[in-house]
């Protein structure tokens, strides 16, 4: 079967125009810019490039007219020639994600529960402890079971514990109508499924987004939750609003286009990504037109971007929830945010919880994710740990297995399981 033909970096309009903007500006301001620093002089208070137009003054002295603009311009059109190379060489690159799913055990609508048990003896032997595993509702589950050497999921299972994957899948015909609490609803009875089948009562991990319901889902059952493992879950919404200005702002437009279409694009979605830094593509592209296209860091590069341009969109109530609700008003950071009626209070939840919150993270700030450890405010029985990684980085770069996946499998086995009463 010939895989589908690779469609990013979505949306490339976007991330080409970002670059191409930029880069043309230069060789337009520059003679704006000479101009009225003719008559500057360097020093304290001084026009700040009249130091670096001296310079390039002394270097063309004695060069042909012009040689100056003749080198901004064969240095833009490199730029774009390497931006260009990279792009076309990650579309075109032969590797695929190749990691056969393991067995669905429990589905409902478009959501799956994915077995990992079943990828690894140890985690089939009797009394395993289940975990039930819930990523974002933006962009896929892959990223934790990304390649051979770069699957938190299967590690989980090599270890002797048990996980149970929430599969969002496509927002359907019923999806499209859920928000925030619907997916929490849909949880809960996953939560069910598996506690009835390990006949105990699972820890719940969640990463991210899926963090954040997780504590929603603690708050609904605190009794059938054993234990609450959260990797960069954004709780409060506010810790950093001029690093998300953009979002923010453009919340209530993006809602309603949202409510208008029942659900907000993927693009759309990227959009909002590539706001945190613009600059983004044009660098880790250009660099990736420097790779040996056989090395293993040409695949795991064309990995990771095949899963950030492979996303779902995010049903239209919850796109509202997210952008009004949790970045506008901050529900869950102010303590307000309400599931089925049930006020999702951390400080109430007893259960022991781990917050693993990557101190370079640029997707939820750490602060947000701090404030689920704050006392009186965050988790009663919660433990930190600060990891020197990004967001992503967590969980698939060459230091998470050592500085996150172990200490968060060690957590996990450490602690007690009790009888399910979900």
């Amino acid at each position: 079967m010939i895989p589908p033909p690779r469609l990013g970096p979505r949306p490339l309009p976007l991330h080409l125009g970002t670059a191409l903007s930029g880069w043309t500006s230069c060789e337009a301001a520059w003679p704006l810019l000479r101009r009225e620093s003719a008559h500057s002089k360097a020093g304290e208070g001084a026009d700040p490039f009249a130091a670096l137009l001296a310079e390039i003054d002394a270097v063309a002295r004695g060069a042909p007219t012009g040689t100056f603009e003749r080198a901004l311009k064969r240095e833009i059109a490199r730029r774009m020639d390497r931006l260009a190379a990279g792009v076309l060489a990650y579309r075109q690159h032969k590797v695929r994600r190749t990691l056969a799913e393991p067995p669905v055990v429990w589905s409902e609508g478009g959501t799956r529960l994915l077995d990992y048990g079943a990828t690894d003896r140890s985690a089939r032997r009797r009394g395993a402890r289940a975990v039930l595993v819930v990523p974002s509702l933006i962009n896929r589950w892959q990223v934790l079971d990304l390649a051979p050497g770069k699957s938190l999921l299967r590690a989980m299972a090599a270890s002797g514990l048990r996980p149970y994957l929430v599969d969002w899948g496509d927002p359907g015909a019923i999806e499209r109508g859920y928000d925030a609490a619907g997916y929490v609803g849909r949880l809960e009875r996953a939560l069910s499924f598996v506690a009835r089948r390990a006949r105990r009562a699972p820890a719940v991990m969640g990463y991210c987004m899926g963090g954040t319901l997780a504590v929603g889902l603690a708050a609904r059952r605190p009794r059938g939750v054993a234990a609450l493992a959260l990797l960069a879950a954004p709780w409060d919404f506010h810790a950093d609003r001029t690093g998300q200005a953009f979002l923010v702002s453009s919340g209530p437009l993006l809602a309603r286009l949202a409510q208008q279409l029942g659900e907000l694009p993927l693009d759309v979605l990227n959009t909002l990504f590539w706001s945190l830094d613009p600059w983004l593509a044009e660098k880790k592209f250009a660099r990736f037109a420097g790779m040996d296209p056989e090395s293993d860091a040409a695949r795991d590069f064309v990995l990771l971007e095949d899963w950030l341009n492979e996303g779902p969109a995010l049903a239209g109530p919850t796109a509202r929830d997210c952008l009004i609700d949790w970045y506008g008003a901050n529900l869950p950071g102010a303590g307000d945010w309400t599931v089925a009626k049930t006020r999702v209070t951390p400080a109430k939840l007893k259960m022991p919880a781990l917050v693993l919150i990557p101190s370079g993270d640029r997707i939820v700030p750490p602060g947000s994710a701090a404030a689920l450890t704050e006392p009186g405010r965050g988790l009663a029985n919660a433990t930190r740990r600060d990891l020197p990684l990004g967001h992503i980085g967590m969980v698939v770069s060459g230091r998470a297995r050592d500085l996150c996946w172990e200490p968060l499998i060690a957590w996990l086995q450490e602690n007690p399981v009790r009888r399910a009463r979900a």
